[in-house]
């Protein structure tokens, strides 16, 4: 005889992700659970995967679907509840106060959700980003462009133009991501140094060269991975000599560039 083993009660994973900006990601699969009326000192910005989402807040009523991005703002009352007997399953990005001026909080209560389908993925995008370590200046760009978008939403401003390229502090960018390709340097500190916004430097960088910050970094380190497990360095050493977070880290980037796994190519090294 089988017995059927069922997961009851609600399937959550909640941390805490070593990127500025954001307090908490949480996800989860709630099938009864009632938010009662409650508030957050942080930004909750909601994305639903399955099901819909009812709640009221400031003492309207309002509906989380898939195809929206929600944004409830901090201490602004409010609750939650499935609107199916299925439940829902969601995840959330508790974002700082610094990340969005205080001016538009009576904008988001006026306007909690936003149908925009770049938005969506960059969130998405950003979830996974943040459940492996090791990316944190992809990261730290994914969470500064998601904060602009949203502010040109909330202002009701046009579509976002792309700045005109800036060819010095794209350069100079590139200078700091060479001088660090094994330590790194976060968006910020990078932002500090060159006194730029960290949304200019991402575009600039973009624009001039057409590839992110990020993936330039993760470039130039495959690069040396490549010329380390060639010379008979054990993949394992190499991740540590090449400022991937571990192995693992090394070998998902390594695949995605080269195409094949660092075991395999440096397997075909000539002795």
């Amino acid at each position: 005889m089988y017995i059927l083993s069922v997961e009851v009660g609600p399937r959550i994973r909640a941390w805490r992700p070593a990127v500025g900006g954001v307090v908490e990601a949480f996800h989860a699969h709630f099938t009864d659970h009632a938010y009662p009326m409650h508030v957050h000192d942080t930004w909750t910005l909601l994305i639903i995967d399955e099901g819909v989402v009812r709640y009221d807040l400031d003492r309207h009523e309002h509906g989380a679907l898939d195809s929206f991005v929600t944004l409830l703002p901090p201490q602004v009352p409010h609750d939650g509840e499935s609107a199916t007997p299925h439940g829902f399953r969601k995840r959330v990005l508790y974002l700082d106060t610094t990340l969005l001026d205080e001016d538009l909080i009576g904008r988001a209560v006026d306007g909690p959700e936003i149908r925009d389908p770049v938005l969506r993925r960059r969130i998405h995008r950003l979830h996974g980003i943040l459940e492996s370590p090791g990316d944190g200046l992809e990261a730290e760009s994914g969470i500064e462009l998601i904060a602009e978008r949203l502010r040109r939403h909330l202002r009701r401003q046009s579509p976002l133009i792309v700045p005109a390229r800036d060819r010095r502090l794209a350069h100079d960018l590139r200078g700091l991501l060479d001088a660090s390709i094994v330590p790194g340097v976060s968006l910020r500190e990078a932002a500090a140094t060159l006194y730029a916004h960290p949304v200019h430097l991402v575009r600039a960088f973009s624009a001039e060269f057409g590839i992110s910050p990020h993936q330039y970094l993760v470039t130039r380190r495959v690069d040396r991975a490549r010329r380390l497990l060639l010379a008979g360095t054990r993949p394992h050493a190499v991740a540590a000599a090449t400022g991937f977070y571990d192995q693992a880290h090394l070998t998902r980037h390594f695949k995605r560039v080269v195409g094949t796994t660092p075991a395999r190519y440096a397997a075909h090294r000539t002795p």
